[in-house]
């Protein structure tokens, strides 16, 4: 096993890859810090993370602080002499935290700082439409994703890609990065570089009305709007059909640039295709769920839903 003393942070199945990679690689995780365990589905039966599931699995040590500045917390991890702490997908952390390992505490940040710091890099990448992008190593400070960067990757955005395969795709290229930059640690080859200061595009939070699709757009920006999330949280819009209004998610569509006539919002249903009408074009819906109702493809629904003839998405 590996000298290095580790504390791994995270939550989510894409925290669990780079947890995975440490595993494989003999380092010396000596705790793993996750979210508490909450309530879900009817029963509201508790739902552990994906970390906490892998690491104890693997006979890791875990803890779920509900506070992170809880003084029984604070002292427990001071007793694990942890020479580094590292953080992927977890909540912001207090200096008290961040600062207690001697070899500091650095996070994996799935854009390429200082562009796109915040929540919700992956899907603001593809609804922004960028052709590019990556992952960053970088030691947390006191503000949001502005530490000093140890190393990034870069990487190709497949043409049509959604955001749960641009997350499959940087959770991978993240755990090698962390291993790497764990290996720079140990090796004494860490030079970090201070981000660059200015206007870059932000990544927030998503809320229900960032996620509403807006027809009047553009057929492109509606397009990646779209793909940049699915499928989760999943662009949605209003579908009026012959008065009654349900809510719509829509997780895959294909654009078909054409002139028409058409206000934006239009649906055109035929037999074999689902089109909306925006400004330059038509948005042919293949992936969707209506309110109350499974996911479906569009063929499935048109097989047993009409669609009247002024039928509309706002």
């Amino acid at each position: 096993m590996k000298e290095l003393r580790i504390i791994f942070m995270g939550t989510p199945d894409f925290a669990v890859a780079t947890l995975k990679a440490l595993v494989k690689e003999h380092y010396n995780v000596v705790a793993v810090i996750t979210a508490p365990d909450k309530p879900a589905g009817r029963g509201r039966k508790l739902n552990q993370s994906a970390v906490k599931k892998y690491a104890m699995s693997n006979g890791l040590e875990v803890l779920q602080p509900a506070n992170l500045k809880d003084p029984e917390f604070l002292e427990k991890l001071k007793s694990y002499h942890a020479d580094i702490q590292v953080v992927v997908a977890f909540r912001m952390l207090p200096k008290l935290v961040w600062d207690m390992p001697k070899l500091g505490t650095f996070n994996l940040h799935a854009s390429l700082l200082p562009d796109y710091r915040g929540a919700a890099p992956i899907n603001w990448a593809i609804i922004n439409g960028e052709h590019k992008t990556g992952v960053t190593t970088f030691f947390i400070n006191e503000q949001i994703d502005t530490g000093a960067i140890i190393k990034q990757e870069v990487t190709n955005i497949p043409k049509d890609a959604t955001a749960g395969e641009l997350h499959d795709i940087l959770m991978e290229l993240g755990s090698r990065t962390v291993v790497e930059t764990l290996q720079m640690i140990e090796q004494g080859k860490v030079q970090p570089i201070h981000q660059k200061e200015g206007e870059f595009n932000p990544a927030p939070k998503l809320n229900k009305e960032i996620c509403r699709i807006q027809w009047n757009n553009p057929l492109e920006k509606v397009y990646n709007h779209i793909r940049g999330l699915s499928p989760y949280p999943g662009a949605w819009t209003i579908l009026d059909n012959d008065g009654q209004q349900t809510e719509v998610k829509i997780y895959k569509a294909n654009m078909i640039p054409e002139q028409h006539q058409l206000l934006p919002g239009s649906v055109v249903a035929a037999k074999k295709n689902l089109r909306v009408a925006v400004a330059n074009g038509f948005l042919e819906i293949t992936d969707l769920k209506m309110a109350g109702k499974r996911r479906m493809d569009a063929i499935s629904l048109l097989n047993g839903y009409v669609f009247h003839r002024e039928s509309k998405m706002f």
